[in-house]
């Protein structure tokens, strides 16, 4: 039997996704609080270097996976797009459905996995998948969904944490292993599910591997963008054929 890594772990491959499920079901009533208290609020100057370098245009169709509470949905939908969410978590994705409800704008809410996308091909002019990537169990598999459902001259932006600058990879890793399960515990009552998101984070690609993992999926014009000393990066591509 084949397996893929769960944080340190390796598990099964049939059982990530829903390992995953469980982490977030458990962590979503305080999924956005926790958000600002890790990052310091700087998630929100993350996502919105995103959407200002997804270059949307008012009438653009965007599809926002792994949308969550659907921060870049709702920046997306500021902007004039046409938004569609998807998450393969239903709590999460009932959050952000209700959040861009609480916002005064309505999108479509798909609860689907995103390596097999119920969408046509060339459907959508801009894909976005903020923080989700490395909670995907085969990440080739859903990068070429992505593009896939990409129209010609489309973009592909993913952001997400990645490989931070070396001389900071101590004090990151103290941040990461004590104080974020600390946080986990006294906030959202769950320590394990915040030492799964630092232990995914290091099991994630680093930035020149996303990006070749961009380029194998068809995109083309591939950069990344390294931000807070590359600990979040920013990657984005362009489906020109």
């Amino acid at each position: 039997m084949s397996t893929v890594d769960f944080g340190y772990q390796q598990v099964p491959e049939a059982e990530k996704s829903a390992r995953v499920g469980g982490v977030f079901n458990r962590v979503a009533e305080r999924y956005d609080l926790m958000n600002d208290l890790m990052s310091f609020g700087l998630h929100r100057l993350w996502k919105g270097f995103a959407v200002s370098v997804a270059r949307i245009r008012p009438g653009e169709r965007v599809l926002d996976v792994a949308s969550g509470s659907g921060d870049l949905a709702r920046a997306f939908a500021a902007r004039g797009a046409e938004v569609w969410m998807s998450d393969i978590n239903g709590p999460m994705l009932a959050r952000g459905r209700d959040r861009m409800l609480d916002a005064g704008r309505i999108a479509p809410a798909v609860q689907c996995d995103a390596e097999r996308l119920p969408f046509r091909s060339a459907t959508f002019d801009c894909v976005s998948v903020g923080f989700g990537l490395r909670n995907m169990t085969h990440k080739d598999a859903a990068l070429a969904e992505m593009a896939r459902v990409l129209k010609p001259g489309g973009r592909l932006l993913v952001l997400e944490f990645s490989q931070v600058w070396k001389p900071l990879q101590k004090p990151y890793d103290l941040y990461s292993f004590h104080v974020l399960p600390w946080l986990g515990e006294r906030v959202a009552g769950d320590a394990a599910a915040y030492r799964y998101l630092a232990e995914s984070i290091r099991m994630h690609p680093d930035q020149p591997a996303l990006a070749a993992m961009l380029e194998q999926a068809g995109l083309e014009r591939v950069e990344y963008f390294n931000l807070a000393a590359g600990a979040v990066a920013v990657h984005r591509g362009y489906k020109l054929r």
